[in-house]
């Protein structure tokens, strides 16, 4: 039996390191920003705290500043090349797709995502950008957030390590990565509103830890804010956030861009180290952010540090442009497709249903759903991607060397009605030796700016599942779901099918990774990046997430995903970690110490495979009594073995592996005790263990008020507990509802008003309910969307279209002053054209 030394993959904190010349280089880039700054007026520094237009930052032409591009790009390079927007309702320049970080995620593959990421920047150093908008990294709360096909995890440490690794490669493009949303992006309703409570424990150990991991080992140069406010303070004029965390703590040295129409309080922002709005301010900003500096309401000091932030930027930056060449678009779609391939997860298998090879199956085969033929592929918003090519499922299927009797879609997108497409279905299921069934969430369920309503498949799906099944029920016809989707689904199904393969969403090169899968060309090392639960009610978050007005209660604290379900001991349909293979994969020889465990693999099946070591820390005493998580993701590593090879895989412990947060002394407390340190499959199929004395302080006793948080059954905390635990008494969860609206409230809060603002409420409703009604999901929720920006961003996002004073005049009529409104409306509106034709005039003279 061969045995091999090595580890590949594993996780490593690392920072990187400037060597002698980089960092003298630094250090001279540094006098000379300064010099540069020390050149402008106080005018000048003010006007470059604001963007230019909608995609770019303003250049002072008089110093040689140049403008710089920021685009989106998480997944794809979107640039939009005529009309803008930020929701993706404009073309974008063909970009190559690459699957979103929710499919990444599955990989558990820094190397992969630095390629993505590589491949992403030299996309956009083509086009010459400068700033990619992405990766994107917030923590997976509840599997409802209608933008969680944008991030990796629940768990910080794979969310960290993944977005690093991803950051790492567009940087070493000359291009800037943007981590964002910072922070506590952990919903889509009213998300430029919310107040997310949370406590700072789960603050730091998970909603941040990410975050500064990826900044650790990628140092990132730019940081994208978040639209919500965290415990009553936007996250873009969030001192504690943006000073106290981000530069004191971290050291971060990079920028920090206010996500668009997310400014609030633009003096604020200044103050607190946000240094680009973005859009454009029209101005606005501008000489608000001037008067403050003349009055003495903001230092210039705080104001040279934002100027230094954005020269520092353009400097880093500017090499890319100027050796920028073409992007290779066919590289780039195979390295997609390998994506796929190393991101979709075999979740059941029974009887080793598949793979379908064509060398040892005969059979015939139906592909039957919609997706097989119309893939979903990507999420819907700012990161939506026009792709250079796309490939099918069902046009990969039909290529290969399986007998494919036939294709039928079996049900309508959105949950439409369709008799004769099911009953077509189940003709062509009842001739075929195995049915591929495409099922997953189409694009009305999931997209930006819109949280989903349930953890459901549409009925008609779940129609569709059910009557194949009761057909095949006495026969020996193979049921093989195929799933597509972003987040976690309910599967009532799951224990009456053969097979099930999530493939997430994957991007452009999905359909011939999917075909290459079933047919065994590619054997499956996708492991879930997430806890599937059974049921929506499983889910901590569940009793009120997206329910409340004005506030958000994490009330759950540190307790989600497999940190709550391994606490409780409750019942899961897939474990974070988990993932079958079609060979299998013996663990031995657990040895450990102080700074990492070392295990020996062992490939015990006939063919190659690819195992995902996962590494577990065991809290002393399995958390019995203790207001902790019963185990935690500590490391993990990939590691490839031919039919019956060993490799000895070495995986060292992330740097908090045994640290709480303690809120009270304000810093990490390594606790001592008898820990023991798990290695596995998943966070469920744990193979070894062997103990680990750690050196430390005790655990802190739980108040007596927090029982709920020690037996981690956190749906029973009382507000009484929750504002014990945060040591405040808990904000009001819905809006006041007497009260005028200002420019800081949402365009949703004219329901139930009665008058002008309850039509336009009903009036954007309704034409978002047309739209879906007509088949149009995207534009429909991009139309609803409106109702979830406040005031104050229309004139943000209208891409000059409106101005302060219209929306001023917008507010009197929806406040029940309808005719004076539509007067100062009218004439601002008149005001801004005039200045407009005066400002074109300017600019051809």
């Amino acid at each position: 039996m061969a045995t091999v030394d090595r580890a590949r993959n594993a996780t490593s904190e690392t920072s990187p390191q400037l060597d002698g010349g980089d960092a003298a280089a630094a250090t001279a880039a540094h006098v000379e920003v300064e010099a540069l700054r020390a050149q402008l007026t106080l005018a000048e520094k003010a006007s470059l705290m604001s963007g230019a237009n909608y995609w770019n930052s303003k250049a002072v032409d008089r110093l040689s500043i140049p403008s710089m591009m920021l685009t989106d790009g998480p997944h794809g390079l979107r640039k939009q090349g005529g009309a803008v927007d930020h929701l993706g309702l404009n073309a974008s320049k063909p970009a190559t797709c690459f699957p979103p970080a929710a499919t990444l995620a599955n990989s558990w593959d820094p190397a992969l995502t630095r390629r993505v990421g590589e491949a992403l920047g030299t996309e956009a150093a083509a086009e010459d950008v400068s700033v990619l908008l992405g990766p994107g990294l917030n923590i997976k709360r509840n599997p409802l957030a209608g933008r969680s096909f944008e991030y990796f995890s629940e768990d910080p440490l794979l969310s960290g390590t993944l977005a690093g690794a991803m950051a790492s490669g567009i940087q070493s493009q000359g291009v800037a990565a943007c981590l964002k949303h910072f922070a506590v992006n952990s919903q889509e309703t009213h998300r430029m509103t919310i107040d997310e409570v949370v406590d700072e424990r789960a603050l730091r150990e998970l909603y941040l830890e990410g975050f500064r991991i990826a900044l650790k080992t990628s140092g990132a140069w730019s940081v994208m804010s978040s639209y919500n406010k965290v415990n009553g303070t936007y996250a873009n004029e969030n001192p504690h956030l943006l000073t106290d965390i981000l530069r004191d703590e971290w050291a971060f040295d990079g920028l920090v861009v206010s996500d668009w129409g997310g400014n609030n309080d633009r003096v604020a922002a200044v103050a607190a180290g946000s240094a680009l709005e973005m859009p454009s301010g029209d101005g606005v900003t501008d000489a608000e952010v001037l008067a403050a500096v003349q009055n003495g309401s903001l230092s210039e000091a705080d104001l040279d540090a934002r100027v230094d932030e954005i020269l520092t930027l353009i400097a880093r930056t500017a090499g890319a442009r100027e050796a920028a060449e073409p992007a290779n678009h066919v590289a780039h779609h195979a390295l997609a497709t390998a994506a796929a391939r190393q991101s979709i997860v075999l979740l059941r298998n029974e009887n080793a249903a598949l793979p379908l090879a064509p060398a040892s199956f005969s059979g015939r085969v139906a592909v039957i759903g919609d997706f097989a033929a119309t893939p979903r592929y990507q999420g819907a918003g700012s990161s939506l991607v026009n792709p250079t090519r796309l490939d099918s499922a069902l046009e990969a299927l039909q290529a290969t060397d399986l007998d494919v009797i036939g294709y039928e879609p079996g049900f309508a997108r959105m949950d439409k009605h369709s008799s004769r497409k099911r009953d077509r279905a189940l003709h062509l299921a009842a001739t075929a030796d195995a049915v591929l069934l495409f099922l997953g969430l189409d694009e009305s369920a999931e997209a930006e700016g819109v949280d989903r309503k349930h953890m459901r498949l549409a009925d008609n799906q779940l129609e569709l599942v059910e009557a194949l099944v009761h057909q095949a029920a006495d026969t020996e016809t193979r049921i093989v779901v195929v799933l597509a989707g972003g987040a976690p689904v309910e599967l009532p199904f799951a224990e009456r099918v053969d097979a099930i393969l999530h493939t997430y969403l994957p991007g452009q090169g999905g359909g011939p990774a999917i075909a290459d899968v079933i047919t065994g060309a590619v054997n499956p090392s996708g492991r879930l990046a997430e806890t599937f639960p059974v049921a929506y009610a499983d889910v901590p978050s569940s009793r009120d997430f997206s329910l409340t007005q004005a506030t958000s209660e994490h009330r759950e604290s540190i307790y989600i995903g497999y940190r709550h379900a391994d606490k409780v001991n409750a019942a899961v349909r897939y474990a974070f970690g988990h993932g079958l293979s079609y060979t299998q994969f013996a663990y031995s020889d657990l040895t450990v110490n102080r700074r990492s465990a070392t295990v020996t693999v062992t490939n015990t099946g006939d063919r190659a495979g690819t195992e995902t070591v996962q590494l577990y820390v065991e809290a002393p005493d399995g958390a019995e009594g203790q207001f902790r998580a019963v185990r935690e993701l500590a490391g993990f590593a990939k590691v490839t073995l031919e039919p019956g090879e060993s490799a000895t895989v070495k995986i060292g412990y992330r740097e908090h592996a045994f640290d709480v947060y303690d809120a009270a002394a304000g810093k990490w407390r390594r606790v001592g005790g008898d820990y023991t340190v798990r290695v596995g499959a998943s966070s469920r199929d744990l193979r070894l263990d062997a103990p680990l004395t750690v050196a430390g302080k005790p655990m802190p006793e739980p108040a007596a008020a927090l029982p709920h948080y020690v037996s981690g059954e956190v749906a029973g905390v009382t507000s009484e507990e929750y504002e014990a635990l945060l040591g405040r008494p808990l904000p009001p969860q819905d809006w006041p509802k007497d009260a005028p609206l200002t420019r800081a409230d949402l365009v949703a809060q004219c329901k139930g008003r009665g008058g002008f603002a309850s039509l336009l409420y009903w009036v954007i409703d309704s034409a978002g309910s047309v739209l879906m009604a007509l088949g149009r999901p995207i534009d429909a929720n991009n139309t609803k969307f409106v109702l979830e920006l406040p005031f104050r961003s229309i004139a943000r996002l209208t891409g000059g279209g409106a101005d302060d004073a219209m929306v001023d005049g917008l507010l009197l009529m929806v406040n029940g002053r309808f005719w004076r409104g539509l007067r100062e409306l009218t004439a601002a509106w008149f005001a801004l054209r005039r200045r407009m034709r005066a400002d074109k005039h300017s600019q051809e003279g």
